[in-house]
């Protein structure tokens, strides 16, 4: 067989192979969480989170639902350029809403067996 031959057997099976892997993985809620973004918001909201007094009068001034800080938590943007490496805990990250969540931005310090989110800005 020649190239050209062989060319549609292989995508065929490459294209039912891929098929059969997203079915599979979209049944078992697999997440791959391998970019330095989505790592650490995963980490983040894997731990117990805990609001500071300033957040928790943010969120009471301006009406925010806790799940729209879960969703900003799972789909954010972080800036890791501007992370600040603290001696009790491990890091505070800034982390900027997308979508409709755009105006929300998070400062969260993020320690080794809880996340405490200091600050959240609305624009």
């Amino acid at each position: 067989m020649t190239f050209k031959q062989r060319l549609p057997y292989f995508l065929g099976g490459l294209t039912i192979g891929i098929i059969i892997v997203v079915f599979v993985f979209e049944k078992k809620n697999t997440t791959f969480d391998y970019g330095p973004n989505a790592r650490v918001l995963k980490n983040i909201r894997l731990k117990e989170r805990v609001f500071s007094e300033k957040a928790l009068a943010i969120l009471n001034t301006y009406e925010i639902d806790t799940a729209k800080i879960s969703q900003v938590l799972k789909k954010g943007d972080v800036d890791l350029r501007n992370k600040i490496k603290l001696d009790s805990c491990l890091y505070t990250y800034t982390i900027q809403g997308k979508q409709e969540l755009k105006n929300i931005t998070l400062t969260v310090t993020n320690c080794e067996s809880m996340a405490i989110i200091e600050d959240i800005k609305i624009e």
